[in-house]
């Protein structure tokens, strides 16, 4: 798939974006059957496209070996119907081995993530960003947080360059984005997409809209799609009230329950799937399981997010 095509389908999504948890059997090992069955869950609910191996699904845990098996089960499951995204990242010489591995296993594009511990400049940062959309044929967006944080004229630098296709931003820092978007628009005549790339992202999606950013990143629809779904078309429609009670009454009070914990922001939608029915496993170290009075309180929330959809009727 050319960058053309992927940029097309990610423009215009017709569902959320899905970010899948990492299957783990009992031992630990890849569990690539459940893989599957929970990104083809996940198309078949109705997400735009499949964000595979990347920070939900425990990049950062797996060896190069599992992460090219984990990217080609992503594409079998996903079976041509959506776009799939593979993460990629530490120093450039290892990001650049992911990106080959993603394109090897059939992926459509990739997330590029920060770099690993370095803080770099923004010479040195938007240099990385181009070897690693050198590397392969796949279209990029680029991941802003942490140590890679970008001025705007580094954005436009890496708008202007071949492969490279959008910004993910969780960073979170409005006026920022505001001249980000702002000086792209102006310099850079191609489209460039920009994504809401914070934790929860359904908890600010609305002030991001107020920028013209439209993707975003959902987590919780890996264990709750139907309420993604409702959010997501509720901001599609300008229902604003919808999404007003579903912010109120079960994204805040999720949002809360995740800061109670270092890694929350897997290991709290890896219970969140558990409790769908499919054992995806428990989280690797360095990351921890909640705590069993959170997950009480997690399964709580659920029932009340889904009773919220009931009042729609």
């Amino acid at each position: 798939m050319t960058p053309a095509p992927l940029a097309a389908r990610l423009s215009i999504p017709s569902g959320p974006l899905f970010f899948p948890v990492t299957a783990y059997g009992p031992g630990g090992d890849l569990d690539l059957d459940v893989y599957r069955a929970h990104v083809r869950r996940g198309v078949d609910a109705g997400a735009a496209a499949v964000f595979a191996c990347c920070g939900t699904g425990e990049f950062h845990a797996l060896t190069p070996e599992e992460y090219e098996r984990c990217v080609r089960a992503a594409v079998e499951a996903a079976e041509g119907r959506v776009p799939v995204v593979a993460g990629a990242g530490y120093g450039t010489a290892l990001a650049v081995r992911y990106a080959r591995l993603a394109e090897a296993a059939g992926a459509d594009g990739l997330l590029a993530m920060p770099p690993y511990l370095v803080v770099a400049g923004q010479e040195g940062l938007v240099r990385h960003y181009r070897e690693v959309a050198a590397a392969t044929a796949l279209p990029v967006i680029v991941y802003q947080r942490d140590n890679a944080v970008f001025t705007p004229p580094a954005v436009v630098e890496l708008a202007r360059t071949d492969g490279i296709i959008g910004l993910k931003d969780g960073l979170g820092d409005l006026d920022l984005m505001q001249r980000t978007v702002s000086a792209v628009r102006t310099e850079v005549p191609a489209e460039f997409l920009y994504f809401n790339g914070l934790p929860t992202a359904e908890q600010t999606q609305l002030a991001y809209r107020g920028l013209g950013v439209t993707l975003y990143s959902s987590a919780v629809f890996c264990f709750v799609p139907r309420i993604a779904l409702a959010f997501h078309t509720a901001l599609r429609t300008g229902d604003d009230a919808t999404a007003h009670r579903l912010l109120d009454g079960f994204y805040r009070p999720f949002v809360e329950l995740r800061a109670q914990g270092r890694g929350y922001a897997v290991a709290l939608v890896k219970a969140g799937v558990r409790m769908t029915g499919l054992d995806v496993g428990e989280v690797r170290p360095p990351l921890h399981e909640p705590t069993e009075d959170h997950v009480k309180q997690l399964a709580h929330l659920i029932e009340r997010g889904h009773a919220l959809l009931e009042g729609d009727r």
